[in-house]
C-alpha cells in the first residue's frame, strides 16, 4: 500500500506546540464537515514534573483517559500509564473506518514498542486513512521504519491545511 504523505507528522522538541497546532486545525476540519476520530493530548499541569502527558481527549465523544500515573511503574521512571492509552486506542479503533482523517496525539515510546495507540495507528493505515500525528524526537528512527513516506510537517496551520488539502477525501473536499 502507497502511504507517500498520507501520514502528516509534526516533530520537534515542543510538543505542547504540535498538539496545540493539530488541535487547531481538527477544529477547523470538523467545523468544515471533516469526520475525524483519534485522540489529542491534555497535559496535567502538575508542577514539578519532567513529563507532561496527562490526558488524552478522545476527539468525538470528548471522553478523557488518564495516561499518567503518580507513581512510575516498577522498575522504570516513566510515568505513562499504558493502560491508559490502549483503553484510548480501543475506543478509536471502530470508528477508524467511517472516518476520513485519524489523529494521533503522539508516537512516543508506547508506539515504538508496538503498544499505546499503535494498533489503531496500523487500522488506519490499512484502511487508508489519511493519519496525523506528533513524533517524539526520541523515537523518530522507529517512526520512520514504519512511515518512511510520511509527510513532515511545520506546526503551523498554513501547513496542515496544506497537507490536508493533499490527502483528504469525503464531505469536505466534496463541498468544493
Amino acid at each position: 500500500m502507497n502511504t507517500t504523505g498520507r501520514i502528516g507528522v509534526i516533530s520537534g522538541p515542543d510538543s505542547s506546540a504540535a498538539g496545540a497546532a493539530i488541535a487547531a486545525a481538527v477544529a477547523g476540519w470538523r467545523a468544515e464537515g471533516a469526520r475525524v476520530t483519534g485522540v489529542l493530548s491534555e497535559e496535567h499541569g502538575l508542577p514539578d514534573r519532567s513529563c507532561g502527558a496527562g490526558y488524552l481527549r478522545d476527539i468525538e465523544s470528548g471522553k478523557r483517559f488518564t495516561i499518567y500515573r503518580d507513581v512510575p511503574a516498577e522498575g522504570t521512571t516513566c510515568h505513562i500509564d499504558a493502560e491508559g492509552v490502549e483503553a484510548a486506542c480501543a475506543a478509536v479503533l471502530g470508528r477508524i473506518p467511517a472516518s476520513d482523517l485519524v489523529v494521533f496525539n503522539k508516537f512516543g515510546k508506547l508506539e515504538a514498542m508496538h503498544r499505546g495507540l499503535w494498533q489503531a495507528l496500523e487500522a488506519a493505515v490499512a484502511a487508508g486513512k489519511p493519519s496525523l500525528l506528533a513524533l517524539s524526537e526520541k523515537h523518530a528512527e522507529a517512526f520512520r521504519a514504519f512511515a518512511p513516506d510520511a509527510a513532515w510537517l511545520a506546526p503551523e496551520q498554513t501547513a496542515l491545511d496544506r497537507w490536508w488539502d493533499t490527502v483528504r477525501e469525503g464531505p469536505a473536499a466534496a463541498a468544493e
